[in-house]
Formats: structure tokens, C-alpha cells, sequence
């Protein structure tokens, strides 16, 4: 996904900017516009990161550099860990920076404290969102090769039950998107509608206060 930025006018030295997850983008940028936070400068990198952890680490060091030169003193990670095995926490600490609380964005949607309690429950349980909702022919279906070879779905899902549509919003057409999914993976379906979750106030956090972030 391309970079994207809110509109404020806040003066520059004032603004956070906000690396995230470009999956979460349409959320970050919802939340900032229903709570005013006109501090906020968006910058995201691309969604296809989900599917190569790997990548998160290195290309948000390089992210934060540039966010340093283009004079941001103020920094927030919008990743949880997301597969990066720790990494992601190595860079952030190496440039003094937050991230949100979590493994994954699975996670602080639900609320980490929810899904630390219950993470148990969840082993058999594939994750959909908003994002995947709209995006999973491209997303899900193509990059797993299941558009030509359907015989994968055992392979890649033999040991899911359930399909767990986590809403972001109480969208009926997102919903039957959702219901496909699940239909095409064979398994069960069920909706919980989670809002923003811990990403919410993780962006109300970033406000300015004093000498940092508040």
C-alpha cells in the first residue's frame, strides 16, 4: 500500500509520525478522524508484509531513519510483533520507540488482556478482519495458490475449526465477504465484533505532552 498521510495542521515539530501495518491503514486513519487527532502523521508500509515477517523489522528501520530526517522527533510503531520473533523489538529499542502492546493485530483488536486470557481458545481459530474481508482474493486466495489448486485448503487449513469474522464495523456486505471466506475454508463461522480494540487508545496515546509522548 502507498504511503499515506493525514491532513492536519498541526505544526510539524508537534506530529507523530505513525509507521504502520499498511492492513491497518483504513483504521488508523478512521480513528485519528473520529477522535481528532490531528497530531498524526500516517506513513504505512506494504500490507504483503503480513505474509513476509521478516521484511517488518528491516523496513521499519529504515522508516524511522527517514522519519528522523524528514525531522519527526516523535515516533509510534503501529505493528504488534507480528511474526517477527522479537526483531521488531530490537529496532525499536535501538531508536528509543514504542510499538503496540501484542503479538499481532489479531490480538489488540480482540485486547490483549481478552486474548491472553482466552489465547488458549484460539489455537484452531483462522483470524478475519475488515482488511481480509475485502481483500481476500488477492490477499488470501491468490498468494496461497488456492484459485488453481483448491487441494491446498487441507493442507493449509486441515487443522482450523473456526473462521472468527473480528468486525471493525458493523458492515453487512463485510459480513457475507466473511461468511465466503469461511465457506471456502470449510469451517465454521463466527462474528465478534471487536471496533478498534487496543489500537484505539494506542493512537490517543501518541498525543504530545511536554518533553515526549504522552
Amino acid at each position: 500500500m502507498a504511503n499515506k498521510s493525514s491532513i492536519t495542521n498541526v505544526p510539524d515539530t508537534a506530529k507523530t509520525r505513525v509507521i504502520a501495518c499498511g492492513m491497518i491503514a483504513r483504521e488508523v486513519l478512521d480513528i485519528c478522524e473520529m477522535n481528532d487527532l490531528q497530531h498524526i502523521s500516517l506513513t504505512c508500509l506494504p500490507a504483503e508484509y503480513h505474509h513476509k515477517p521478516q521484511l517488518i523489522a528491516p523496513a521499519v528501520d529504515e522508516a524511522i531513519i527517514k522519519a528522523r530526517n524528514d525531522g519527526y522527533e516523535n515516533i509510534f510503531i503501529g505493528y504488534a510483533d507480528c511474526g517477527t520473533g522479537g526483531q521488531l523489538d530490537i529496532v525499536c529499542q535501538k531508536h528509543g520507540v514504542e510499538r503496540i502492546e501484542g503479538p499481532h493485530c489479531f490480538s489488540f483488536y480482540i485486547g490483549n488482556q481478552s486474548f491472553n486470557e482466552k489465547g488458549g481458545d484460539y489455537i484452531t481459530t483462522f483470524f478475519i478482519t475488515d482488511f481480509l474481508a475485502r481483500h481476500y482474493e488477492n490477499f488470501l486466495l491468490k498468494p496461497l495458490g488456492l484459485l488453481k489448486h483448491p487441494e491446498l485448503l487441507e493442507m493449509y487449513f486441515g487443522n482450523y475449526t473456526t473462521a472468527l469474522y473480528l468486525a471493525q464495523t458493523n458492515d453487512p456486505e463485510l459480513d457475507k465477504k466473511a461468511q465466503e471466506i469461511a465457506a471456502i475454508l470449510g469451517l465454521k463461522y463466527e462474528r465478534k465484533f471487536t471496533s478498534y480494540g487496543d489500537l484505539a487508545p494506542a493512537l490517543a496515546n501518541t498525543q504530545i505532552s511536554g518533553n515526549g509522548i504522552s
